[in-house]
């Protein structure tokens, strides 16, 4: 019933949603169906969605019901387009989808991937609406079949779920609690995509530093980042990090395995230890400055980023202060900067505050213009130098310049050599002499042009 059905997938959120994203591909397809560029050619819509921000629920709610707008395709054997809710907003909403929506035909949560083309097949033979989710998955989204979107790049997920609890988030309670893969099958499917060519693989999770501590009684993420370095893939990154369960052991990595990437993703969310207290972050601003100047013991060339949630309930301008001066002290290559977004079931959305819209925006804009200026300066040490790049395609401005990302994630624009195809070099690494350096991108020219 799916072979040669055309589908296309609209992907939020964080890796994971890639990652499953993938998977949805590649399964789909096992069964026949085809993938298109656009709404309009796809007989089937797939949503992966998250609700970690309001405004990814306002997005699902206009592109979906958008769609009754679009007819199918003329060859289109079906009497409606088929449109599938999945990722975590399926999971959270579940039933109240189909009624806020009336031309979404299945519901599918963060744990039932394997089950959506037969509630697609369902949807397309009877016409009924189908909701199926699970509170908890009996294995991982990895064991289903993929279609990456790099044939050189890999999500490989280690852990799934999260037992932080910070009172702002809602993933704990749509992804469910945190659980691991084996060390042995996270090293045989790297060893997997190494041989089949992948150059650099990056390790997922909610919080990969607390890998392994649900099967091994403490966690054990030194050991997987090390067994995935010792596969001799070229790069290896991994994310999520938070700073409560970041060990001396993964710090020390970054000073001894060379294809271990120089940049760290470490979400401090705030600089206030009163703030701290109140997301349940359970680390104090002392005690990341200490694991900053750790890292950068351990390798003085890594590239820093974070997050950062301004207008958190209750927050004071000596709250926002010590945020700013975090931010300013630290000199982050990169800043996920957020307005805090309500979201109810959490605790955080209980939480009284006052604040004014306009003094939270104040406060965001002033944060935004010091990420500008640390990322420029950050960015300036690298002109002159030469780089590993990997080709990842054109510029969207140039076909005849080609976009990558250096080892510190800053993304590089350079010349296709002369007399050279682009699509002879996408997905190798090329050495690249950095010319100049802006705030969010590096120029130069391929070592030999």
């Amino acid at each position: 019933m799916l072979a040669n059905k055309t589908f296309y997938l609209f992907i939020y959120g964080c890796q994971m949603n890639e990652h499953d994203a993938e998977r949805i591909v590649g399964l789909l397809e096992t069964y026949g169906a085809m993938r298109v560029d656009s709404v309009e050619a796809a007989e089937i819509v797939v949503f992966v969605t998250c609700c970690v921000r309001e405004a990814a629920d306002i997005r699902l709610m206009g592109q979906a019901a958008s769609i009754k707008n679009i007819p199918l395709p003329a060859d289109s054997t079906l009497n409606k387009r088929i449109v599938a809710v999945g990722g975590c907003i399926g999971q959270r909403d579940g039933l109240e989808l189909l009624e806020k929506l009336d031309n979404v035909d299945v519901v599918f949560g963060t744990h039932t991937i394997d089950q959506l083309p037969g509630l697609l097949i369902k949807a397309a033979s009877d016409h009924s609406r189908s909701v199926s989710l699970l509170e908890e998955s009996a294995g991982f989204a990895s064991d289903l079949p993929s279609h990456r979107k790099h044939t050189w790049a890999a999500w490989l997920p280690i852990t799934t779920g999260c037992d932080n609890f910070c009172t702002y988030c809602i993933v704990p309670y749509v992804r469910g609690r945190e659980k691991s893969r084996t060390l042995e099958d996270v090293l045989d499917e790297a060893s997997l995509l190494v041989s089949e060519g992948v150059k650099e693989i990056t390790l997922l999770g909610q919080n990969v530093n607390s890998y392994g501590r649900d099967l091994y009684g403490s966690p054990q993420f030194a050991k997987v980042l090390k067994g995935v370095c010792d596969t001799g893939v070229d790069r290896v990154r991994f994310a999520t990090s938070h700073p409560k369960d970041l060990t001396d052991e993964v710090i020390a990595l970054f000073g001894t395995e060379a294809n271990l990437m120089p940049y760290l993703h470490l979400p401090a969310q705030s600089g206030s230890n009163r703030i701290l207290r109140e997301m349940n972050r359970r680390y104090t601003r002392e005690a990341y400055l200490d694991l900053v100047r750790k890292v950068r013991q351990a390798n003085p060339d890594i590239s820093l980023s974070t997050d950062i949630i301004v207008g958190f309930p209750g927050e004071t301008e000596e709250d926002f202060q010590q945020t700013y001066n975090l931010v300013k002290e630290v000199g982050y290559s990169q800043v996920f900067t957020f307005i805090y977004s309500k979201r109810e079931g959490t605790p955080a959305a209980e939480m009284p505050d006052d604040t004014p819209r306009e003094v939270i925006q104040d406060r965001f804009d002033r944060l935004v213009a010091l990420v500008q200026e640390n990322a420029y300066q950050q960015n300036q040490r690298f002109v002159g130098r030469w780089l590993d790049v990997l080709v990842e395609g054109p510029s969207k401005r140039d076909p005849r310049v080609f976009t990558g990302h250096s080892p510190h994630n800053v993304t590089v624009h350079a010349k296709v050599p002369s007399g050279v195809a682009l699509e002879d070099i996408v997905g190798t690494m090329v050495q690249v002499r950095i010319d100049e350096a802006k705030t969010w991108y590096l120029t130069g020219e391929v070592v030999g042009e």
